[in-house]
């Protein structure tokens, strides 16, 4: 009986422990004046392809299956899209302050899984135990994306506050 109880409860702590990992990314607050996107992507489909963000038709980043990355953005409207055999684009508008939130799923295409770019929730974000911060390489020329080392300094300063 007590093997059978600690076998039915794995899935529950495996899924408490994602949400332990989860909650214990910071994401710092955007700048002073600044708002800011967190965009991520958990698993699944398409894991081997990454979701380009662009901006302004320049990458800001790439999103492999697991990763995310931090956005400051000056407040207005932005869009971003995503693009492999199909293009997909969303519109936020970002306010001084705000903290938004961005997820890139892979759907089944003809020959390669296709982006569709939508806006979540911390929540989401939060779900998803197992996201790690885009590499350095993987940031495109496009401006705003947090590189590690700047994410790093920002919850530093964001911490002393």
């Amino acid at each position: 009986t007590v093997i059978a109880l600690f076998i039915s409860s794995a899935p529950a702590l495996a899924a408490e422990n994602n949400e332990m990992k989860a909650a214990s990314i910071v994401i710092p607050a955007p700048p002073e004046g600044q708002g800011q996107v967190v965009f991520f992507r958990a698993g699944g489909t398409g894991f081997a392809i990454g979701c380009s963000v662009n901006e302004n038709g320049q990458k800001v980043s790439s999103l492999g299956a697991g990763r995310y990355f931090v956005m400051v953005a000056r407040p207005g409207r932005h869009e971003f899209t995503v693009k492999s055999e199909a293009k997909d684009s969303i519109a936020l508008e970002v306010e001084a302050g705000e903290t938004q939130y961005a997820t890139c799923r892979m759907k089944m295409g003809i020959m390669v899984a296709r982006p569709d770019l939508a806006p979540s929730t911390e929540a989401e974000f939060r779900k998803h135990g197992k996201l790690k911060l885009v590499d350095a390489e993987d940031m495109g020329p496009g401006e705003g994306a947090l590189r590690p080392d700047q994410l790093a300094a920002a919850i530093s300063t964001s911490s002393e506050k």
